[in-house]
């Protein structure tokens, strides 16, 4: 078993895919129209192009707006993405103007920080030392 597809409800499709192309760095993998408006809408990192996948899914049921919120009122990230170091990135994408609600944190081993990803979300970046 693997994990093949995971999604964030983003209020916006073409913001959301701006904000995690060309800000993030994934890139597009699949853009199909379902509906009138909605798209089967995806993006992968470039370091595996072959891997998961993240579905920058329209936020379409009353019930994800209410999840999604409550996380980001309680300052629950939905999703945690992997960078070789977050102190880095932390610079990186505050240079590109992102708003950070948590400065990178040393827990242990882990270093976390958390972003706003302009689409209603709360991402943390990590990082691991070896």
């Amino acid at each position: 078993m693997k994990i093949q597809l995971t999604s964030v409800f983003v209020d916006d499709q073409a913001e959301a895919l701006r904000f995690y192309t060309d800000v993030l760095g994934f890139v597009k993998k699949h853009d199909v129209p379902v509906g009138e408006q909605d798209r089967w809408l995806t993006v992968v990192s470039p370091e595996a192009p072959d891997g998961p996948e993240l579905l920058l899914e329209p936020l379409g049921h009353p019930a994800a707006r209410t999840y999604r919120d409550a996380l980001v009122t309680d300052g629950i990230p939905l999703a945690q993405f992997a960078v070789d170091d977050v102190r880095a990135e932390y610079e990186r994408l505050r240079g590109l103007g992102v708003r950070f609600t948590q400065d990178p944190l040393e827990m242990g081993p882990v270093t976390t920080a958390v972003l706003d990803d302009t689409c209603g979300n709360l991402i943390q970046i990590a990082s691991q030392q070896q």
